[in-house]
């Protein structure tokens, strides 16, 4: 009679094999998950640049007045969010926004903002007005740039 079953050096094999698969496809996964944070940041960012930029454009065309020293950009992101009153409208508001976006690497709503009266690369907002947003996190990207150059 014959008995069914494993050989020890079987079981070791296919551990072996099991554990050399196991080894590749964990860096695989993580490299997946910072691919996929990395699109969701840029995402992010078009989104309230964008928002930015309708909202200097409705200003620029007289829909929303200027205030000083803005150049029509808004004064801060919750104004993007909360929205403004357009001119000839008693109470309605135009909202660029939903929300504020969740910044995928730092996990919070929290956005580094630039002045039009800052430097271009300035870490530093003036508080004049949010000429362009980046991000707070210190790491770096897989093509070798920080995100907080973005």
């Amino acid at each position: 009679m014959m008995e069914r079953g494993f050989t020890l050096v079987e079981l070791i094999a296919t551990m072996a094999i099991m554990l050399l698969l196991a080894s590749v496809a964990v860096p695989l996964a993580r490299l997946r998950v910072q691919r996929a944070r990395e699109a969701e940041l840029r995402r992010d960012l078009r989104e309230i640049r964008q928002a930015i930029d309708r909202y200097q454009d409705l200003c620029l065309q007289g829909n929303i007045p200027e205030t000083a020293n803005t150049f029509c950009y808004p004064p801060d992101l919750q104004t993007l969010v909360k929205g403004v009153p357009l001119k000839g409208t008693a109470e309605v508001k135009y909202k660029f926004l939903r929300k504020i976006p969740v910044d995928p690497m730092t996990g919070k709503a929290e956005w580094g903002m630039r002045s039009m009266q800052d430097d271009p690369d300035s870490k530093s907002w003036g508080g004049e007005d949010v000429f362009d947003v980046y991000s707070l996190a210190q790491g770096t990207a897989l093509d070798g740039s920080k995100y907080s150059d973005w």
